[in-house]
């Protein structure tokens, strides 16, 4: 019963995360914007969730030159692979962030991870009325 439970919340787990990865790169972008040649970030998030959904998790470990260097994160991966985006507008010193759009992508993801997490929640309430009769 437990693993069904489990199942059943596993795919909107997987999305969480990623979702909660692609606002920290697109946190970053945004803090970066005046950064001189920083190269803006960003995730294929559908691809992203297919791949983790059909089990196929990113494993991407940064290479390191001495054993006491540090990873990206404690486990040294990252949920999804990391894609350059292609610049609309060129800037003189080669940063590719456009704050608008930046700013708008990252209302968006935020917005689905509201509506994610208010999903969910139906969810558990659901199973809440169907214990309690």
């Amino acid at each position: 019963m437990i693993e069904k439970l489990d199942d059943m919340f596993q795919f909107h787990q997987n999305a969480l995360n990623l979702r909660s990865f692609r606002q920290q790169v697109l946190a970053s972008n945004i803090a970066n914007a005046d950064t001189p040649g920083y190269k803006a970030r960003d995730i294929d998030f559908a691809a992203a969730l297919q791949d983790v959904a059909a089990g196929r998790e990113a494993s991407l470990s940064l290479r390191t030159s001495n054993a006491r260097h540090i990873g990206a994160d404690a486990n040294g991966s990252a949920p999804a692979k990391l894609l350059y985006r292609a610049p609309i507008q060129p800037s003189i010193d080669g940063n590719t962030v456009d704050m608008n759009m930046e700013r708008n992508r990252f209302a968006e993801n935020a917005v689905h991870i509201d509506a994610n997490l208010t999903f969910l929640n139906a969810k558990i309430k659901t199973l809440l009325a169907a214990l309690q009769g």
